[in-house]
């Protein structure tokens, strides 16, 4: 008698056969019989569980979320409408097509289940769910994460065990949805009269929006929902490229003159850092905030006695979580480029951004990438004439996997090799710091920036930190507290810098690139992230003075809030020819 998960048979309904011979003594037919028996129920038991495992694990199937703040015992308090469909459906299909079709639906669930996982994933990360058209290039940038946090061993192992669990997950729901057919097609009846008691209590839920467990309809449509709303983004996806094309082309500073651009600004050396991660929870969430608008509130008091003014707003980022790259070319290109397919298509263009419109007018244009460690094609697109990536920093300290270098490091730097070169032209330099980027395997302190050197400095100071990603296995509250300490460190960071070696002709320009991922800032949390504006030249204050923005380094509540793809053509225009100025 079969005992797999996809037979047909019925083993409850089985005679238990004897043939050990009516001719034979009655004590050994009287030992076979209860033996036989014995067999029998034994299997009758195992039969059952499997087709309960076989119910259970497509019931999951059905009804499990696609976020884990989601995931909680009162989301399987549901009725599945696709479960009754797939009944209703193999109680009429032809018993000769019946199997095909279970095994597809079986498949189909498997692909739903992990989809589902996948975007378990991306909500918990970048505050969205998985878009099966644009996302894919992601996987490459999630396994340089992997391994930047866990080596190379670990992130092999990472995907070892995805692969593995992928197609465990295709054979067990295709199997348990053919087992689940075959008990069907032997209980027809019973199964029309269950289904149709369910389908009727499923209308009657579903006309009077029945919930047991609040937000939680009884009346459950979450997986058809699903693979709804998965279709609907495949078909923008292939829609939007054309459109956004369009939008690329579509440039008010496309042809405006040279001697025209950024001329507020002439002879300073600007300077952009996008401060990883750093977003409106660091500065109003009440678990971070406490110490970190001290840090801002520090700074600003700090900077106004060496004579710099500041002024804060909030910025909506294109991204959250990851993805930093979308969020720089947003910002510097004008565009709101919050997806890959979207980011291949601007690079592929001839559009002016923030970089190559200084370019234009004479500055010098670098760019410092520590967490960039092999080829970098965007720097010729965007318009720098020097990339200082990973290798060319000739950082000499720890290794700290994704984070690469201290923050202070890079500042060094770019000091170095650029900004305290006698008679340089003005530069405008684009900073991406990695400090505040997780795991945090290293939060060092600013030390005096003489003895940065070549970062050797750092591997006394890294000694005992531990393991890149030790901080994920204390729990939430200690990953909480580990990412408000690199933010801490990362401003500390910018104000030492600008108290060492600013001066009259330094513009600093310092903001988020995107909030951190939802662990840190809890589900639902928006999008925007601080930025501030420092100088020490009351004229290039002045020119930013209608825009409303806040004074200090720390936005309050009431700060103004732009979405990130405006701030391009804002800041060309107030710093442009006083007579094209538009607040």
């Amino acid at each position: 008698m079969p005992d797999d998960l996809t037979s047909d048979d019925d083993p409850a309904g089985s005679p238990v056969r004897d043939d050990g011979g009516a001719d034979e003594a009655g004590s050994r037919q009287g030992e076979a019989a209860p033996a036989a028996g014995r067999r029998g129920g034994g299997r009758r038991a195992v039969a059952g569980a499997l087709t309960g495992l076989a119910a259970v694990l497509v019931f999951a199937a059905l009804v499990v979320p696609n976020q884990l703040g989601g995931l909680t015992p009162g989301s399987f308090v549901r009725i599945p409408v696709e479960a009754l469909v797939g009944v209703a459906l193999l109680l009429v299909l032809p018993a000769r097509v019946r199997r095909p079709i279970a095994a597809l639906a079986g498949v189909a669930l498997g692909l739903l289940t992990i989809l589902k996982i996948i975007d378990m994933g991306f909500n918990a990360v970048l505050a969205r769910p998985f878009n099966p058209v644009i996302d894919w290039p992601l996987v490459g940038a999630g396994l340089d994460f992997v391994k930047g946090s866990l080596g190379e061993i670990g992130a092999v192992g990472t995907v070892a065990a995805a692969v593995v669990l992928a197609v465990a997950l295709l054979v067990l729901m295709t199997t348990a949805v053919l087992r689940l057919s075959g008990l069907v097609a032997r209980r027809k009846i019973i199964a029309a009269r269950t289904v149709t008691v369910f389908a009727a209590a499923w209308i009657t839920c579903a006309l009077l929006g029945t919930q047991i467990v609040p937000g939680v309809p009884l009346a459950g449509t979450s997986a058809t929902a699903l693979a709804y709303d998965h279709a609907v983004e495949v078909r923008a996806g292939l829609l939007d490229q054309q459109a956004f094309a369009e939008q690329v082309a579509a440039d008010p500073f496309r042809n405006t003159p040279p001697d025209q651009l950024l001329t507020a600004l002439r002879g300073k050396n600007v300077l952009f850092a996008f401060v990883e991660s750093y977003g409106r929870s660091a500065v109003e969430d009440p678990a971070l905030a406490p110490q970190v608008d001290a840090v801002l509130d520090d700074g600003t008091r700090r900077l106004a006695a060496a004579g710099f003014s500041a002024r804060s707003a909030f910025l909506t980022s294109s991204t959250s979580g990851g993805s930093s790259w979308l969020a720089h070319a947003t910002f510097l290109s004008g565009l709101w480029v919050d997806n890959q397919q979207r980011y291949d298509t601007l690079i592929s263009s001839d559009r002016l951004t923030l970089t190559s419109a200084f370019q234009r007018a004479n500055w010098r244009t670098v760019a410092v990438m520590p967490g960039t460690t092999g080829d970098w094609p965007e720097g010729k697109f965007y318009g720098h004439e020097e990339v200082y990536d990973f290798p060319k920093l000739a950082y000499h300290g720890p290794d700290l996997g994704w984070a690469t270098v201290p923050d202070q490091y890079t500042l060094a730097a770019l000091q170095r090799s650029e900004l305290a070169k006698p008679g340089h032209p003005p530069v405008m330099a684009e900073i991406a710091t990695v400090s505040s980027h997780a795991p945090w395997p290293f939060i060092p302190p600013v030390i005096d920036w003489d003895k940065v050197g070549d970062g050797s400095v750092y591997t006394a100071l890294a000694a005992g930190a531990g393991p890149r990603d030790a901080v994920w296995a204390k729990g939430t509250d200690a990953v909480r507290a580990a990412y408000r300490q690199s933010i801490e460190y990362s401003i500390n960071t910018l104000v030492s810098y600008l108290e060492k070696y600013g001066d009259d002709n330094t513009v600093l320009v310092f903001l988020g690139d995107h909030q951190p991922l939802s662990l840190v800032t809890g589900e639902g949390a928006s999008h925007d992230v601080p930025i501030t504006i420092v100088a020490r030249d009351k004229t290039v204050m002045d020119r930013i003075s209608g825009w409303g923005w806040q004074d200090g380094l720390k936005p309050g509540p009431q700060a103004p809030v732009w979405r990130m793809d405006s701030f391009r053509d804002r800041f060309l225009t107030a710093f442009g020819p006083q007579e094209a100025r538009i607040h």
